[in-house]
């Protein structure tokens, strides 16, 4: 019975401890790396996937559905989609991004991937003009 306890006691810490480490990983990466700058349209990723929603004629779905909690995203004019992240040191550059669905602009951050989802810790956005004049 007492290798049992000891062995329940190690088994517990050692799941408690993982969460910890890989939130320590995770962030680990951001310092690796320098700030990239992305441009593309910020789109609500919860109807873009689900039925390809994005431009002008999406600007008030989008807003409202970003205004509720979905996640926001970056997709490029080569078709690539980046989530994009709340920098905790300085939020405001995202939270300014969620009033600028259906916008192009420059994103500028750390450019993270995991398990084969990309994303932008956002730390600068400037409006971003189109060859199209979009």
């Amino acid at each position: 019975m007492k290798h049992f306890t000891t062995l329940a006691c190690c088994l517990a810490l050692t799941i408690t401890a993982l969460p910890v480490r890989a939130h320590e990983g995770s962030h680990a990466t951001h310092g690796k790396a320098a700030p990239q700058t992305i441009a593309g349209e910020v789109v609500d990723t919860g109807c873009y996937l689900a039925h390809s929603a994005r431009g002008e004629k999406h600007i008030g779905c989008a807003t409202k559905c970003i205004n509720q909690g979905m996640p926001m995203g970056l997709l490029t004019g080569e078709g690539k989609l980046y989530l994009l992240t709340l920098n905790h040191d300085n939020p405001d550059p995202y939270n300014k991004l969620k009033g600028m669905a259906g916008k192009n602009v420059a994103v500028t951050g750390m450019v993270i991937e995991r398990s084969g989802m990309k994303g932008i810790d956002v730390t600068e956005v400037k409006p971003f003009a189109t060859k199209a004049g979009k």
